[in-house]
């Protein structure tokens, strides 16, 4: 009996084992999108089916599929002729995602300080505490996944699932700008200052307190967009 290409990847890749309810293009492309936002592959980095069908061990089809899905998460571009490419965000186009992105943030401890109890299965008090262990060492990849886990937290936590898909997205394409950014920096003071940053939004979150929850996220966000800016800007990552 022929094997199907589904059967033969659950043998090759144990790693998708657990979401073999998933189709193909959906294991590769979050297989993709993993590797992407994590800086595996950087901006910039082509894409190619074939090498990609025979790591994952599908066939191209499954590959070509993905590579849609990514671009409609705007994590790649297709150049005619030339190939898949993962994005390259501009300073400009960063900072643009920022000013959504703040908005969407508070909105979101808006609602959250209106009810605080949608955060008590959220655990952040561990999180936070992870994240200050981390500090410590000057963990920044670690910090990074902290900073990111908290966020997408708080925006879960509303309940609104198109608050959540809308908020990951941007978060997925600052991620292609920002790793180009932290690989710049050396001070680590940063990483405790977002940590308490996190504590401060929280405390206000859970006391009730809207106006002072909007303003100290508005700040650390604000915060983060000038740091990276001019991270990328004194290097020179502007000219892409």
């Amino acid at each position: 009996m022929l094997q199907t290409d589904e059967e033969n990847m659950n043998k090759r890749i144990p790693a998708f084992d657990p979401l073999r309810r998933h189709s193909l293009p959906v294991l590769v492309q979050g297989r993709l999108e993993e590797m992407i936002l994590k800086g595996n592959l950087p901006p910039g980095s082509q894409l190619t089916e074939i090498p990609l069908a025979s790591q994952f061990g599908v066939s191209r089809g499954p590959v070509r599929e993905a590579f849609r899905g990514l671009e409609e998460r705007r994590l790649v571009r297709v150049e005619s002729n030339r190939g898949v490419f993962v994005r390259t965000i501009s300073p400009l186009e960063a900072d643009q995602i920022y000013e959504v992105r703040i908005a969407l943030e508070l909105l979101v401890v808006a609602r959250l300080a209106a009810d605080p109890g949608r955060l008590a299965a959220a655990k952040l008090d561990v999180l936070l505490d992870k994240a200050e262990r981390l500090a410590g060492k000057g963990d920044f990849a670690g910090c990074h996944t902290c900073n990111i886990e908290f966020h997408d937290r708080l925006v879960q936590a509303t309940g609104n699932a198109t608050l959540q898909d809308t908020y990951r997205r941007l978060v997925g394409e600052l991620s292609l700008f920002r790793h180009r950014a932290h690989a710049r920096i050396r001070d680590a003071s940063s990483l405790r200052a977002s940590v308490a940053d996190h504590r401060a939004i929280l405390a206000a979150v859970m006391a009730g307190d809207g106006p002072t929850a909007r303003r100290r996220i508005r700040r650390h966000v604000e915060a983060s967009r000038s740091r990276t800016q001019r991270l990328l800007a004194a290097d020179g990552a502007g000219q892409d």
